[in-house]
């Protein structure tokens, strides 16, 4: 069991890289692009505007930043031998949950608690 989850981790992980390295490889495209423009794209009828092409990537970026750094948190508990343990009551977490949510910090009873 123990080693599935390291492998599903190790998987997540790697998603998790692919998708910061694509959305800062496409925000620095945007920027390149971007210089030295002095277009008013955001009263342009046409598409997208450039302006929320960068919100939506900079929250993509975010967002996959954040879920790399929760899988990186999880591998150490994982060699520190802290992994599956809820970090509010000490109590194991259950091994369904850990399937569904790799990275989960908190058992059902205290993520319910806790609002998470």
């Amino acid at each position: 069991m123990a080693t599935d989850l390291r492998e599903l981790l190790e998987d997540l992980r790697a998603q998790a890289v692919a998708r910061v390295d694509a959305t800062a490889a496409t925000l620095d495209q945007l920027t390149h692009d971007r210089e030295g423009s002095n277009d008013d794209d955001e009263h342009d009828p046409e598409g997208v505007t450039l302006s929320s092409e960068w919100s939506r990537l900079t929250g993509l970026a975010e967002a996959a930043a954040s879920e790399l750094r929760q899988v990186d948190e999880a591998i150490a508990r994982m060699d520190a031998g802290t992994y599956g343990i809820c970090a509010n009551c000490g109590r194991p977490i259950p091994a369904g949950r850990l399937e569904v949510r790799p990275f989960a910090v908190h058992c059902v009873s205290c993520a319910e608690k806790l609002g998470r």
